[in-house]
């Protein structure tokens, strides 16, 4: 099961909702996921999906708090996995008028009917039905892509003005959604992982959100681990670069003058440098007697490298 089926089963089965809360839930599934159809002029309303645990859902909230006693029809999906699709159709003898209406799917002005592209301001105006609503979009026309790979969550939406509308509506928690136009549709989506956990904390995906929270701590951690691996890595080529160039210089004086010409203290740290190629100048400085400071032994080094370049120069 992907990850995002699992948000939505785990998101199915919270229970105990107002009737309020319901119509909240049940109008954006349907708004999202749903479609109008005439057959022998009459009207009817089908809700599409592969989610059995949102189908059973549908079929829960129409059944207690709208009293539509519809079916669930089973079969293949046209997606290329050929899952099974559960096809839920609500007919005019079914009131679905009435519902559609109270959904707010339907407006009714002056006994002239016509979609509603919008999102109730009741719902902006109470958090559980704020959370309801997004809950159902979710469900309807949501995914959520396995954080193990990637964070990326959106809602998949029909129309620019119920886009926008939406966006606004998980706006309204801090969050910066966005909205862009894909083919014929409208995407409202999240791409940063802390606003996704914020997401799922909105909607009631608790024991995922764990999940995601525990995968975030992990790839962070690799993440920090892998920096200073990186770090190192590339201290370590430094320290090895800087050892090569001034045993060339103390060779090329040795060669040309010999080591005893140097005065004592850089005679005695080019001596060390020759023993100790691979030792950090910290190391060098620590040997010693008396001990010098990393910068002192960095110091005494620079000048040997300068002395040797100076002979370079004349034999040119």
């Amino acid at each position: 099961m992907s990850f995002s089926a699992k948000v939505k089963s785990e998101v199915c089965r919270i229970g105990d909702l107002t009737k309020e809360e319901a119509v909240a839930t049940l109008a954006a599934i349907m708004k999202v996921s749903g479609t109008l159809g005439v057959t022998n002029r009459k009207i009817n309303f089908r809700v599409v999906t592969e989610n059995a645990a949102i189908a059973r859902l549908v079929f829960k909230l129409l059944k207690e708090y709208f009293g539509i006693h519809t079916r669930i029809m089973v079969k293949k999906s046209n997606s290329l996995k050929k899952n099974n699709a559960y096809v839920i159709i609500i007919t005019e003898d079914l009131k679905v008028k009435e519902l559609l209406i109270e959904l707010s799917i339907f407006k009714d002005d002056e006994d002239v009917i016509s979609l509603n592209y919008s999102i109730p301001d009741s719902i902006f105006n109470n958090e559980n039905h704020k959370r309801a609503y997004i809950r159902g979009a979710f469900l309807g026309g949501g995914s959520i892509s396995n954080p193990e790979k990637t964070y990326h969550l959106e809602f998949v939406t029909h129309n620019d003005e119920y886009a926008l509308k939406l966006s606004s509506l998980i706006n309204s928690y801090g969050l910066t959604s966005k909205v862009i136009q894909r083919k014929n549709s409208y995407v409202v989506y999240l791409k940063e992982g802390e606003q996704i956990v914020d997401l799922l904390n909105i909607i009631g995906a608790h024991t995922n959100l764990l999940y995601l929270e525990n995968v975030r701590i992990m790839k962070e951690m690799r993440n920090n681990v892998n920096r200073l691996v990186n770090c190192e890595t590339a201290n370590l080529g430094k320290t090895v670069n800087a050892s090569v160039r001034q045993i060339e210089s103390i060779r090329l004086i040795e060669s040309e003058i010999g080591l005893q010409r140097l005065p004592k203290n850089l005679r005695e740290i080019a001596e060390l440098r020759l023993k100790y190629p691979e030792e950090s100048l910290k190391e060098l400085g620590e040997i010693l007697e008396p001990p010098v400071g990393k910068s002192g032994v960095n110091h005494r080094l620079r000048r040997i490298e300068k002395i040797a370049e100076e002979l370079k120069n004349e034999e040119r």
